[in-house]
């Protein structure tokens, strides 16, 4: 939390606001001063990662009239009011309505500094909490696309962006990495929500049903053909078709497939009558279809036909900062399925969860959640994070960067989050400690609540 060490100053006496500035400054704080309140509140906002602290006697906008403003603004942002003793009494009022301290002239340097640092941490707390419901929101809103790596970022952009259009859209990842969960929300987040989100998986029907389930057929078209069917691509009509591992299709099912793409229209087995869709299709293949060699007897035409646009899916080894994240999501879901308390996280899970290289994705992921809160995983007492259960081998800077963030869990863990414990044990600096918590991805709050059993 780098920002969460800003300051605004604002004191209309320019030399005290200058040796004050001075003061934080060598504190190891950001300060920005302002000689005028309306200055201070014109730059502030309700996403302002910092803390204010201000003179209470100041002309045209004073102290009292700044926290009322900045309490409309964000009632959680922390001040700090500067009083002279005459003041006494109206900042004890303002301590009364929300302010944080207030801090009588002349005052020691260590008073303003330990305050201020007091303030930073809660506003801290309060930014990270924020951050974790936003979290949480937007997971019941793009369940499970979680993630707040710069990469699902750019693919929650880009779907967006794309949603209301109406190309096709070939989504390529490994097995488990969402791509129903995006073919969902295409379909979602598109003005052809109120059709029909129709879901094939080419892979896990013979050659001799596939084409009856795609396409539908009449009665008497082949032998146990009683009744007529619609077939999934006209069902389909008005919405969105995906067909999930789309490499699996066989042959002679892609010229067909090829035709629809092209003419939007089918012909059921057993009739010659034309009938028209309405339709996106959304085709998922776990493999590069790109790469003659990885496509095989997948049709080149096709694939170019499928190719308009394409949604390339990271693998979760590839976003582990959006690990613990998910897995909060996971337990807490898994739990409430169960009816069960999450239990404390405890420092071999979190070994597992940054050191596994989870070829099965998110969908293993989940599975893991759901054995943690049954309490059925077993998992070894301890892992060396240079030694991930692929067996690959890490460049050192990876291995250290990952037997950091385990000792920061560790310490983390044991301390239950307390922050100035943990740094305490640690031996750094908190502006250090807070910097290695976003690089590492580490989010305090879980640890912080896993000694009452939550996430």
């Amino acid at each position: 939390m780098r920002d969460a060490l800003s300051i605004f100053l604002i004191d209309d006496d320019k030399d005290l606001l200058r040796a004050t500035k001075q003061t934080l400054e060598l504190a190891g704080f950001k300060v920005s001063a302002f000689s005028v309140a309306s200055e201070a509140l014109g730059a502030l906002n309700a996403d302002f990662a910092g803390a204010v602290v201000s003179d209470i006697r100041m002309p045209q906008i004073d102290g009292l009239q700044l926290f009322d403003r900045v309490r409309k603004e964000d009632e959680d942002l922390p001040v700090i009011l500067v009083t002279g003793h005459g003041d006494i009494p109206m900042a004890v009022k303002a301590i009364q309505d929300g302010a944080y301290d207030f801090i009588t002239k002349p005052f020691a340097t260590e008073r303003l500094v330990q305050a201020v640092k007091r303030a930073l941490e809660k506003r801290g707390l309060v930014l990270e909490n924020r951050a974790l419901r936003r979290a949480a929101d937007q997971a019941r809103d793009d369940l499970p696309l979680i993630g707040q790596t710069p990469t699902m970022e750019r693919l929650r952009r880009t779907l967006r962006q794309i949603a209301d259009t109406e190309v096709d859209v070939l989504v390529t990842g490994e097995t488990g990495s969402g791509k129903e969960v995006v073919a969902s929300l295409l379909h979602r987040w598109s003005r052809r929500a109120s059709g029909n989100f129709v879901a094939l998986n080419c892979g896990a029907l013979p050659e001799t049903v596939i084409e009856s389930e795609l396409f539908g057929h009449e009665p008497g078209a082949f032998t146990g053909a009683q009744k007529k069917r619609v077939g999934r691509i006209e069902h389909a009509s008005g919405g969105t078709l995906f067909l999930d591992e789309i490499e699996s299709m066989p042959p002679s099912t892609q010229v067909h497939m090829l035709r629809v793409l092209e003419m939007r229209e089918v012909t059921p087995l057993g009739t010659n009558e034309v009938r028209p869709v309405d339709l996106r299709v959304v085709a998922a293949a776990k493999v590069d279809l790109g790469d003659p060699e990885q496509r095989g007897d997948f049709r080149e035409d096709l694939y170019y036909r499928l190719n308009v646009v394409t949604i390339s899916i990271p693998p979760l080894r590839e976003r582990r900062d959006d690990i613990p994240l998910l897995f909060g999501h996971f337990a807490e879901r898994a739990a409430s399925r169960f009816k069960r308390e999450v239990p404390a996280i405890s420092s071999a899970v979190q070994r597992h969860l940054q050191g596994h290289a989870w070829p099965g994705n998110v969908r293993e992921l989940s599975h893991f959640a759901e054995r943690f809160v049954l309490g059925v995983e077993q998992l070894p007492a301890s892992a060396p994070p240079s030694a991930p259960e692929t067996g690959e081998v890490l460049p050192l800077p990876e291995r250290l960067d990952r037997y950091e963030a385990s000792i920061i869990r560790e310490a983390l863990d044991a301390n239950g989050g307390d922050v100035r414990r943990t740094i305490a044990e640690l031996g750094i600096p908190r502006k250090t400690f807070y910097d290695k918590l976003q690089r590492h991805g580490i989010v305090r709050s879980q640890f912080a609540a896993s000694k009452s059993g939550q996430i």
